[in-house]
């Protein structure tokens, strides 16, 4: 194997968490600080099925939105664990207590708004009635039937809701669960092959210090331009000017998610380990060469960690934007 990151490598491509160090990849300098409620923004939603298959829904107190329905979900305080926030909106809106099993969905719209679709289970606790409203919802229901037939606060929902019923279906990727695991800034750790016709294939390795996984940070500082913030901006300047690649990535796929709250010189960063898909390379037979000295190609020679990297393409929890 040479002097690739073979155990950070293995730890990703199962849904693990791995240290993040402090230098980024094509960052000039190192990001500010990431804090809740003032320059990022991250919410949990949920998807809870009980045994006959009906849907969790939440009837909304608030004045803008009061009688309309949704699924629990709400905004991460600081301090707060992205499990921990779950467990806590779906218990205030609902009366339930919960588990997460999966994220469904990474959904972004920048660092002003980054929202975590889970599908989870019921554990306990009792349904919220209308004698119990309050200022979180006015009451809960199991919903059997189309959730387009109520008034619903947004439509937003319906994608997130047949994601949750395909993969209960036929699960699309391993459980993938945030791992606890400090992270300064908000960032991703990128998966990126290269696989030619001939079917060889490539990793990008970043080899300041010991070799690993690049690392791009994003920009979490207070924009009107979403051209510059949000999770694909910095891995399209990686492509573009530290590689010379003017391909258009296909797809950005999470692999997991690492966050510890209210640890980490009073930050809320999270490192997002993603995979990253793009053409398959027909038109060169090798990867283009990096422009930046601190990145280079890693041939995969290993039959059993190719098959599982090209596995992994389709096999991740997909992000939207």
């Amino acid at each position: 194997m040479g002097d690739a990151p073979v155990p950070e490598l293995e730890a990703v491509l199962d849904g693990g968490a791995w240290d993040v160090g402090t230098v980024f990849e094509g960052s000039p300098a190192p990001p500010g600080p990431v804090r809740l409620g003032r320059n990022v923004c991250y919410v949990v939603l949920a998807v809870i099925f009980n045994q006959e298959d009906a849907v969790l829904l939440v009837q909304e107190a608030k004045p803008e939105c009061r009688g309309l329905w949704y699924l629990p979900a709400g905004r991460m305080e600081p301090g707060e664990g992205i499990a921990a926030a779950l467990r806590r909106e779906v218990r205030e809106e609902s009366g339930l207590e919960c588990e997460p099993l999966t994220l469904l969905a990474l959904e972004e719209r920048g660092p002003a708004w980054i929202r975590f679709a889970f599908l989870a289970r019921a554990t306990g606790g009792t349904l919220k009635t209308l004698e119990a409203a309050d200022a979180e919802s006015l009451q809960a229901t199991w919903w059997p039937g189309d959730p387009r037939s109520l008034p619903l606060r947004s439509p937003d929902i319906l994608p997130v809701l047949d994601l949750a019923a395909r993969y209960r279906r036929s699960p699309a990727h391993p459980p993938t669960l945030p791992r606890e695991l400090p992270c300064s800034a908000l960032c991703l750790r990128l998966l990126l092959p290269f696989a030619n016709a001939a079917g060889r294939l490539w990793l990008l390795l970043a080899t300041s210090g010991t070799p690993h996984l690049p690392v791009v940070a994003c920009d979490a500082s207070p924009s009107p331009s979403r051209l510059r913030s949000g999770l694909r901006p910095p891995v399209l300047r990686l492509l573009r000017e530290l590689l010379a690649w003017e391909a258009q990535p296909e797809a950005l796929g999470l692999l997991g998610l690492q966050h510890r709250a209210g640890r980490c010189g009073d930050t809320d960063g999270i490192c997002f380990n993603v995979m990253l898909s793009v053409p398959a390379g027909s038109q060169r037979d090798e990867p283009p060469e990096p422009r930046h000295p601190a990145l280079r190609w890693w041939p995969v020679r290993d039959e059993g960690l190719r098959g599982r990297i090209l596995q992994r393409l389709s096999a991740a929890v997909p992000v939207r934007s």
